[in-house]
């Protein structure tokens, strides 16, 4: 099992700019989403054993998550409910298909993990902790997410993308330092470009970047690049491949979805351990990285977070390059 840390909220897809009825009112789709709540599901629909471990609200919004989690495979026994509210993301989708939030997270159930949450032993099954986004800056809960990698780090694979949210960071220079504590401690790390600027300025060098953290000791560093592609960064060498070009209707859950990818690939190559990521060449990461972007551009191709099932990418990949 790939044991998925963060939260879980509901993204609120609004039409900007158009009105319906006397009274004004936006049109609005509430839709169950959230980065690790999308990977855990992306993991599952790939064939990969996922389990979700965060705050789920008591409220008729975390209902919907949960159930939504357990309709999909995800084993959710492992989550905390909680009485606090659920967060809301407000997305407003551009002319280009990127997305755009507004966040309504302050006291929610996402951030209502203590240490005190935290399993007293995880089974043996677990093989894999994935862990992102922004509860990794909020308390207790990121304090929480830290203590259990430390605690778990050399025991289980640790995948870490932290898929920066800047609206909900207060203070960037501590959003680094714990990325620095998790990073020392995770097997592989995904950043997409906009996070790496977000996170390090305009002026930093991937490779710098990832040279750096291969020597702190992650063994796989993967950067996305949207349409141009990924690149990977391990021992074997730096190995790019190219984006799968579709028509974009939204960006929404394309990261996740390539995290869910590289996951589901490694534990199906029976892989997704230490010893498995020392070993891989440049033919497999390459391979790897060729499902992982075919993976985000279905769902770059399709409204919202809807991230595509094994059998969806093997059609996919069959399918000739436009």
């Amino acid at each position: 099992m790939i044991l998925v840390c963060g939260e879980a909220l509901v993204d609120l897809f609004v039409e900007a700019g158009r009105c319906e009825g006397t009274r004004g009112g936006l049109p609005a789709l509430a839709v169950a989403g959230g980065s690790p709540f999308n990977l855990a599901i992306g993991l599952s629909r790939l064939g990969a054993c996922a389990g979700f471990f965060g705050g789920l609200s008591s409220d008729t919004f975390g209902q919907m998550l949960r159930d939504r989690l357990t309709a999909e495979g995800v084993d959710v026994g492992f989550a905390k409910a909680s009485t606090h509210p659920t967060p809301l993301a407000i997305v407003a989708v551009g002319a280009d298909g990127h997305p755009a939030y507004t966040f309504h997270a302050e006291h929610c159930a996402h951030a209502d993990v203590t240490r005190d949450d935290l399993p007293g032993m995880l089974p043996a099954a677990v093989s894999a902790l994935a862990l992102g986004s922004f509860s990794l800056a909020m308390e207790p809960v990121g304090s929480t997410f830290v203590a259990l990698v430390e605690r778990e780090a050399g025991r289980r694979v640790i995948s870490l993308d932290p898929n920066l949210r800047l609206d909900l960071i207060d203070d960037l220079g501590g959003w680094r330092r714990r990325f620095a504590v998790l990073m020392r401690h995770a097997d592989i790390v995904k950043l997409s470009d906009e996070d790496r600027i977000a996170a390090f300025g305009a002026e930093s060098d991937e490779a710098a970047l990832a040279a750096d953290w291969l020597a702190a000791g992650p063994a796989l560093v993967v950067f996305t690049a949207g349409a141009a592609g990924a690149t990977a960064y391990h021992a074997a060498g730096r190995i790019t491949v190219p984006g799968r070009p579709v028509r974009v209707v939204d960006t929404v859950g394309a990261g996740d979805t390539f995290h869910a990818a590289l996951l589901a690939g490694l534990s199906r190559d029976k892989r997704l351990t230490r010893d498995g990521l020392a070993a891989l060449d440049a033919n497999a990461l390459q391979g790897l990285l060729h499902e992982a972007t075919a993976a985000a551009s279905i769902t770059c191709s399709r409204l919202g977070a809807d991230l595509p099932t094994a059998a969806d990418l093997k059609a996919f990949l069959a399918e000739p390059v436009l």
